[in-house]
């Protein structure tokens, strides 16, 4: 049987499956993996599939059992050498970290390798990344890191050496756009969600918001009013940018449908093909496209990147996005 054909290890990610297969196979396990994909490509559901595979009592093929003892206990969660750890709020915290690292060094363990989890591992604050760091310098027996991230970018380079990286790849877009047309959901809409999670139900929730609705329209409002004049960008980030700015979650979505924005600026001068995040506005994007320079264009995607980063620092919001705009007129990068 192959490892990427069972109903648990995502099938569309043969090229990380034949991987983590191989490793096993060769009795090649790493001490820490770095799962970095889009959100809804399965990063969860492999980590556990390959969790079980190497807690299996009767592996067949390098596919586990999944009737075993220890196989069960991975299905139903609850098996006590796998650990799991997701931010608390927007961050996980160094106390998050110091009670994992501590049960991982504990002797209380049943027999056979214990395992950790982190989600979304690019939210570790500071204090976090670096118990982290001295843990993966000096690992402790058979204990195997799993770190899920969507913003492989956002994960300390320190970190990113000393795991070994597999990429997942996105489904076709197209596709997902299709499922979620044949939903009812317009064109338009279901192209922009589809830039935001390749999770086709997650992408049908977020299309169906009005919140989220809104927040597209305040989007284009906001590049509209970059490209006149600065003092209008500014008023509308204080009036009308307020309810998405007091959730970092709203805000940093924001800021990706910026992102998107400018990528399809990008493309549209590149003269490239690709499917855009705003199909319904190829008329402004192409305006845009002929007025600005690939510098200015790269300057801008550069300083929407550093104030997502600095977003998760805890930067005041509305001071961020006003400090964003004024660096996007002025073809500077945040700093």
């Amino acid at each position: 049987m192959d490892f990427q054909q069972t109903h648990r290890f995502p099938a569309e990610q043969p090229v990380a499956a034949a991987k983590l297969s191989g490793a096993y196979k060769h009795n090649r396990i790493g001490h820490a993996y770095l799962f970095d994909g889009e959100k809804g490509v399965g990063k969860k559901d492999a980590a556990l599939y390959f969790a079980q595979l190497l807690l299996c009592e009767h592996p067949s093929d390098n596919v586990p059992c999944e009737t075993c003892h220890a196989c069960r206990r991975v299905l139903s969660g609850n098996h006590p050498n796998i650990l799991t750890v997701e931010p608390d709020g927007q961050d996980i915290k160094k106390d998050q970290m110091a009670r994992l690292l501590e049960a991982m060094t504990k002797k209380a363990y049943e027999q056979g390798r214990r395992i950790y989890i982190i989600e979304q591992a690019h939210r570790l604050n500071t204090a976090a990344a670096n118990a982290l760091l001295k843990f993966l310098e000096e690992p402790d027996g058979d204990v195997t890191a799993i770190l899920l991230t969507d913003a492989y970018h956002m994960i300390l380079p320190t970190i990113q050496s000393r795991c070994q990286r597999l990429s997942f790849l996105p489904p076709r877009r197209e596709q997902v756009v299709e499922r979620l047309k044949a939903e009812g959901i317009s064109p338009s809409l279901a192209a922009t969600v589809t830039c935001l999670t390749a999770d086709a139900a997650r992408a049908a929730e977020l299309a169906s918001e009005e919140q989220f609705v809104t927040l597209r329209k305040t989007v284009v409002k906001l590049v509209q009013a970059i490209d006149q004049h600065v003092t209008e960008a500014l008023m509308l980030i204080q009036t009308e940018w307020g309810p998405f700015l007091k959730e970092k979650e709203d805000a940093e979505m924001g800021l990706d449908l910026l992102l998107y924005m400018y990528r399809d600026i990008v493309a549209k001068k590149a003269g490239m093909t690709a499917l855009p995040a705003y199909p319904d506005l190829e008329e402004f994007t192409s305006a845009l496209a002929m007025k600005m320079t690939y510098d200015q264009l790269a300057s801008n995607l550069e300083s929407i990147l550093q104030a997502k980063k600095q977003l998760h620092r805890n930067m005041h919001r509305t001071l961020l996005l006003e400090q964003l705009v004024l660096s996007m007129q002025e073809g500077l990068s945040v700093v």
